[in-house]
Parts: structure tokens; C-alpha cells; sequence
């Protein structure tokens, strides 16, 4: 029994017997046979249902398990199959490894943590497995998570955006909690049906339950908040409102360069024949960084740029004071950002500036969502911080075939898994990790726990007391 023990220690191992320990040399692994205790036998691996059998299925199969030292250790068992009532002729469940995986349990949450914390490449040659069996294992491991966790419980205030993560126009939509700081939902594409699936996820009762949206002011994105969540006030993004006077600039900028006299000559001096700008063309073509920083963060040079542009165009000079007089309006918040938005508006309609006089219009039609924001205070830094985020793991996450592997990344821990106590630690021997303490009681267990990777991932959805027992199926 006290064999039985270490056994089961040492290979991490619950509601399993181990039954021998061997090595194929031609292999050049370990070989643990195991079987599951009687508790955990004839159960559905889908369901957990225990049922009656139904055949040997195709014999003898292996997991693959956390390394020993230097080698390999595969835990090798019967995999018989059952009559479950709902699914039918099933390969039976066991306690050291998910349905269908080809890894234990241990094995896949060790990789999902390496995963998220350095490159795919070091992923692949420190667990000798194959870039395909990466991005399975995170997707694996994420649905996992998700099918414990519900990551849309308790939304009030979300943030709804859409990023790029590949080429050829592929988007992702983006939905983050503002309360938690988290991602709550994310799903391939960026249109209305997309979004509603978000909406068909979280039910009806939960929409009524959300009181703030932010997102930027695309038509798609504003009619379905209008219909599904109808008790949700839209606020707009503020960073999205600054650029449409930015691009209204841009516009009137283009117009004085067009006016300017020395804007084309052709350089002969160079290999090839390009047009250049000069005198009052190439300051204003130079102009651009100028024009659209914020005052405070101008160099000594773009300010200089911009008192020749005061002297020289008083029209184009005007139209940057209407940037800088829309982004002092949306930055003041409140009822002070309101009056100071209505004379905006009111400059606007007199300013003979075409693009500025289009401009008033447009925020004329979001009005509503511009003061909501200046009373809620909600804006899409959280989201843009999210889509930081969701770029950085595009790069770890190269080569994955598919966004679902991308996804599961980014409902990830915001920070490292603490390191384990002294106490609590035991020296391994190669590649193994550290003995890491679950909560509650029994012996420490190697590598990084399903229920670890839930706390890290969700620590105010789990109560204290409540975690279930994630080693059995």
C-alpha cells in the first residue's frame, strides 16, 4: 500500500492503481501500467455517466505524462468502451486524462501554462511534442476552463471592439468586462451576426442586466446593443472621436499642400526621378506629427512648425484649433464637457471649413453616446489594452491553425503563478516541475493544476471553499 503511495505521487496520479513500472528501451520511455479504481470504472467519457460495457474497444492505449528526468513516461491502460444512453458506444473515461486527448491531465495544464508564458518554439522542444499538438492542448485546456467557469456571469459594463489577428481580413471580436478588467467573450469575425452570438451566449436576462457600452460609433456594432441589450446606455470612445477631427485635419491639410507653391519639382541629383517638395509646400507636407500631437507633447521643433503655420495659414491653423477644442471637450467630462462641446458646435457651424462643418454634423448624430461617456466615463483604453494584448500572443501564438488557440491564450492568468513555499516544494529531477499545493487538503502535486490555472484565470468566481475536484471525470 505505502508502494501504491509513492507511485501515485511521484506520476501524480488520483483514483488510479498502479499496477507495474516498466522501460521500453525500444521507446526509450517509461512505461507506467495503470487502471482506474473501481470508483472511476465504466463511466462515459463524455458525461461521466457510469454505464454498462459495451466492447474491449482497440485494446491497450497510452497518455503521455510529465517527463522523468530525461525520459519519457507514458501511462498505459485498457481502453474499453461503454453503452452510455445519451451518446451511445463511448471509449470509457479516465481519471488521469481528458476524453479523446493523447496527454494527461498534468501533461496539458504544464503545457497551457508554458504556452502563455513563452514562445510556442521553446514550447515544442521542451515537451518534445509537435506545433499542431500546442495549439490543441490550449484549446483543450481553454474549453476546459470555460465549461467550469462562466465568464459572462455578472457583466454590467463591457467594451465592445474588433481586432485583426491575420491577414487577408481576419478580425476577431472582442467583448471585455470594464468591473473585472478581463476578456469576457471573443469569437472570429466583425459583424452583426458575430455579435449577436455573443448575445444569444449571454441570454436574455443577462442583457437586461447591462447598463454601459462602450465601443466606437461602426452602425453594426450600435444597432445590435440597441436591440439586444435595450437597457444599456452606448458610449462612445473618445480616442475614435479625437480621430475624426484628426482625419478632418488631414483633409484641410491636404488642401493647403495642394495650394502651396514649390510642391512638385523633380530631383535629378537621385537615381530615381521622384517629384519633392519645397518652401512652403514641403513645411506643410513636414507639418503632419505636428498637427496632431497634443500641445504637451510637442518638441521644440514641431512647435516652431506650428507658429509658421499660425503666421502663414490662418485657415489651416483654425482647423487645428478645432482638434485641439473637440479633444479639450471630450477629455473635461461632465456638465462642464457639455457646454464646452455645444461651443464646439457652435464654432463649427461658423468656421467655413468644410471638413469641420461635416464633423459637427456627424457629432451632432452621436450626441447622446458622446455625453453618455462623459457621464460614465467609459471609454475603449481597456479594450485597446486587451487588443495589445491579443497582438502579442498572435506572435506566440504563430503557427496555430485557427483563432480558437488564440482565444483560449488570452483568457489567460494577467500574472505568474506564485511560486510555492519551501515547504511545500520538492526537487525534481530534470524537466519536472515543482510540487505546487492545491487548495484545500491532501498532498502537494506536480506541475500546474487545472485548479491552479482556474483561481489564476477567475479568482473572484471561485468562492473560497468551493473549488471542485478537477482530477475527477
Amino acid at each position: 500500500m505505502r508502494k501504491q503511495r509513492v507511485l501515485q505521487a511521484a506520476f501524480g496520479l488520483d483514483h488510479t492503481v498502479v499496477e507495474g513500472v516498466d522501460y521500453d528501451e525500444a521507446a526509450e520511455a517509461v512505461i507506467v501500467s495503470v487502471r482506474p479504481a473501481a470508483k472511476a470504472r465504466q463511466r462515459c467519457g463524455k458525461c461521466a455517466r457510469r454505464s454498462p460495457g459495451y466492447d474491449r474497444g482497440e485494446g491497450r492505449r497510452r497518455w503521455r505524462a510529465l517527463d522523468l528526468g530525461t525520459c519519457r513516461v507514458f501511462l498505459e491502460a485498457e481502453a474499453p468502451r461503454v453503452a452510455c444512453a445519451p451518446h451511445g458506444a463511448t471509449v470509457t473515461a479516465v481519471p488521469w486524462a481528458r476524453h479523446g486527448a493523447g496527454h494527461t491531465r498534468d501533461f496539458d495544464d504544464q503545457a497551457a501554462w508554458l504556452a502563455v508564458h513563452v514562445s510556442k518554439s521553446a514550447v515544442v522542444e521542451l515537451l518534445r511534442i509537435a506545433w499542431r499538438t500546442v495549439g490543441a492542448i490550449v484549446a483543450r485546456v481553454g474549453a476546459d476552463v470555460d465549461a467550469r467557469v462562466d465568464r459572462l456571469d455578472g457583466l454590467r459594463r463591457i467594451g465592445i471592439d474588433e481586432i485583426s489577428y491575420k491577414r487577408s481580413f481576419h478580425y476577431l471580436t472582442v467583448v471585455v468586462d470594464h468591473d473585472t478588467g478581463r476578456l469576457a467573450w471573443a469569437a472570429p469575425g466583425r459583424d452583426a451576426a458575430t455579435l449577436h452570438t455573443f448575445f444569444d451566449a449571454l441570454g436574455p436576462e443577462r442583457a437586461a442586466l447591462i447598463t454601459g457600452v462602450s465601443a466606437d460609433m461602426a452602425d453594426w456594432i450600435a444597432k445590435v446593443v440597441a436591440l439586444r441589450a435595450q437597457n444599456a446606455v452606448r458610449c462612445a470612445d473618445p480616442f475614435h472621436v479625437v480621430s475624426w477631427a484628426i482625419k478632418a485635419l488631414d483633409v484641410e491639410r491636404n488642401r493647403t499642400w495642394n495650394a502651396a507653391s514649390g510642391r512638385r519639382h523633380l530631383d535629378m541629383t537621385r537615381r530615381s526621378k521622384h517629384e519633392r517638395s519645397l518652401g512652403a509646400a514641403r513645411q506643410i507636407k513636414h507639418s503632419r506629427y505636428a498637427l496632431w500631437k497634443n500641445p504637451e507633447d510637442l518638441t521644440a521643433r514641431q512647435r516652431h512648425q506650428l507658429e509658421w503655420i499660425a503666421r502663414t495659414d490662418p485657415r489651416l491653423w483654425r482647423a487645428y484649433l478645432l482638434k485641439e477644442g473637440l479633444r479639450y471637450a471630450v477629455n473635461l467630462k461632465g456638465d462642464g464637457g457639455k457646454e464646452a462641446l455645444d461651443r464646439w458646435l457652435t464654432w463649427t457651424r461658423r468656421c467655413r471649413i468644410p471638413a469641420f462643418v461635416e464633423l459637427g454634423r456627424r457629432v451632432v448624430d452621436h450626441r447622446a453616446a458622446i455625453e453618455a461617456m462623459m457621464e460614465s466615463g467609459l471609454s475603449n483604453g481597456l479594450i485597446e489594452s486587451t487588443n495589445t494584448k491579443i497582438r502579442l500572443l498572435t506572435r506566440i501564438a504563430f503557427g496555430f491553425h485557427g483563432p480558437k488557440p488564440l482565444i483560449a491564450l488570452d483568457a489567460r492568468p494577467r500574472r505568474t503563478l506564485s511560486t510555492p513555499a519551501r515547504s511545500d516544494s520538492t526537487h525534481g529531477l530534470g524537466r519536472r516541475a515543482a510540487f505546487v499545493r492545491r487548495p484545500g487538503s491532501g498532498p502537494p502535486r506536480r506541475g500546474i493544476t487545472q485548479a491552479g490555472i482556474i483561481t489564476e484565470w477567475y479568482p473572484s468566481r471561485v468562492p473560497n471553499g468551493a473549488l471542485p475536484d478537477l482530477a475527477q471525470d
